[in-house]
């Protein structure tokens, strides 16, 4: 199909299937790359619009201490801020490819953000419904939501990257 021929994202209601979908974030840190993800997260496409959340609290890493840390104050600080959010202002496809424009909400502060990745076409799954899949990445700069903690290494340099890697793996079910 061309990308003339395809909507930029399917029409109608479509609802994040949780069990087989991922929101996850990469970071440079020391001599290579942190990673860590949220279990309590929500997206929908509605009438052409991607939207989503994730609960700060529901931060996952491998340690308890650095997933207390990472919702401090220092970072994302989930006692006042419990949410970051994402919502699309614009969506366009060329065969496979997609890209997102939107805002992302993160510690109360919004910044424009855009999104690139892969999209499926719609297909019939086995439960009888009707899903499509997104794999999404976008990078943001941390400082910019304030979050600004860092652990400077002995040559000085910053321990943690400013650049922060998103990523969404979603696989959205129409809704009737």
């Amino acid at each position: 199909m061309s990308s003339t021929e395809t909507e930029s994202v399917p029409a109608g209601t479509w609802a994040l299937d949780p069990v087989h979908s991922t929101i996850s974030f990469a970071v440079g840190y020391m001599a290579g790359t942190f990673t860590g993800g949220f279990g309590d997260f929500d997206a929908a496409v509605t009438d052409g619009v991607l939207a989503g959340s994730a609960k700060i609290a529901s931060v996952q890493v491998k340690d308890t201490d650095l997933a207390a840390h990472l919702q401090s104050p220092e970072f994302f600080d989930a006692q006042r801020y419990p949410e970051l959010a994402f919502a699309s202002s614009a969506i366009t496809r060329t065969g496979n490819r997609i890209r997102i424009d939107g805002e992302i909400t993160i510690k109360g502060h919004v910044e424009p953000v855009e999104v690139t990745g892969d999209i499926t076409d719609t297909i019939a799954d086995p439960y009888g419904g009707e899903r499509f899949g997104l794999a999404l990445a976008a990078v943001i700069r941390r400082d910019e939501f304030g979050v600004s903690w860092n652990n400077p290494l002995p040559s000085g340099e910053p321990a943690l990257s400013n650049d922060v890697t998103l990523i969404a793996e979603l696989q959205l079910v129409k809704q009737t």
